[in-house]
């Protein structure tokens, strides 16, 4: 292999750029850089490295021997911004490897991380990378196994990192606990904006630490609980916090077994808050008189623009349309 690397070293430019024509990108950017500093200087002019700013390597399967290309991918990047590694599996000791590029790695800014088989130690990894990484700025880490320990180290870092704007916790086995954490953590972060945390089962509890983390925050904007297990009780917590919440935008708590108690809480804050535009309310528990409440709610509030109420406790064809008779000039804001 060495001799076949030398050779297309030696070649014309103008042939390298042919042969180039014909190979994809991650061969290029995984097997040709780095060969010799000829070819990195053709690659560096050919016009398809200079516009590859995305790169979608999901679903691989990358064995241990290949992590270390990912290691030099990441180290010596300077045009990728956005990388897709969902899917693959690496596990923590796969993290390690780009943990330690994204410590000097001055360019990426979205990095999917979705089903990698990462646990708490390569939590720690991550957010050993993350207080030092300033140009991160979205991390998707839905479908691994972090819980809670590996939650409480990310959250430190975030007491450090200034660039991260978007964190996606989907699915991790997360408790009240690393609710906690989250909530201690996030109390004066002025950096992130979106945090997506549904299907974490973090109940009552973790609802109640949400709820003051959205009475202090001033930076979230989006905050997506679809499937947490929230509860009527838990919904009430989080309508008493958007009373006097002037910063969130989009709250989605689909899925999350709310019933006309839940609603009618949300309905009250729905007539003081200003400033939620979407909320999702799909799969819930919510028959007519809750539903009831949330239209009326709409006759005092000017700001939200998209209230889901799709696949509710309500079958009834005659039902909806008195709902929606009641709407008026708001029924387009408003999903059944």
């Amino acid at each position: 292999m060495t001799a076949i690397y030398a050779s297309l070293g030696s070649l014309p430019i103008e042939l390298v750029y042919r042969i180039l024509d014909n190979l994809d990108d991650l061969t290029i950017v995984m097997s040709l850089r780095n060969v010799c500093s000829r070819l990195n200087l053709i690659i560096d002019t050919y016009h398809r490295y200079q516009t590859l700013t995305m790169l979608n390597i999901a679903n691989l399967r990358w064995k241990t021997q290949g992590l270390p290309c990912l290691y030099n991918l990441l180290l010596n990047n300077t045009i990728l911004v956005t990388l897709d590694l969902s899917y693959n599996r690496i596990g923590d000791e796969g993290t390690w490897f780009l943990a330690n590029a994204l410590k000097n790695n001055k360019v990426l800014i979205s990095l999917n991380l979705a089903k990698n088989d990462i646990g708490f130690n390569g939590a720690q990894y991550l957010a050993d990378a993350l207080r030092e990484n300033t140009t991160l700025g979205a991390i998707v880490l839905e479908f691994n196994n972090i819980g809670s320990q590996g939650t409480e180290y990310l959250v430190h870092a975030l007491n450090h990192n200034r660039s991260l704007n978007i964190l996606n916790l989907r699915q991790n086995k997360i408790s009240a606990d690393g609710v906690k954490y989250l909530s201690q953590a996030l109390q004066n972060n002025e950096t992130l904006m979106t945090l997506y945390f549904g299907g974490n089962k973090i109940g009552l509890l973790g609802a109640q630490f949400l709820a003051d983390l959205l009475k202090t925050n001033t930076a979230i904007t989006e905050l997506m609980l679809e499937g947490d297990g929230l509860g009527d009780r838990g919904t009430q917590y989080l309508a008493n916090a958007l009373e006097n919440n002037n910063t969130l935008i989009a709250l989605n708590l689909q899925e999350n077994g709310v019933s006309d108690e839940g609603a009618h809480c949300l309905a009250n804050a729905l007539k003081i808050n200003a400033k939620l535009e979407v909320l999702n309310l799909s799969r819930n528990k919510i028959r007519f008189p809750g539903l009831l409440n949330l239209v009326n709610a709409l006759k005092y509030n000017t700001t939200l623009m998209i209230l889901n109420l799709q696949s509710n406790s309500i079958d009834d064809d005659q039902v909806v349309r008195q709902l929606a008779n009641n709407l008026g000039k708001d029924a387009n804001r408003v999903f059944w």
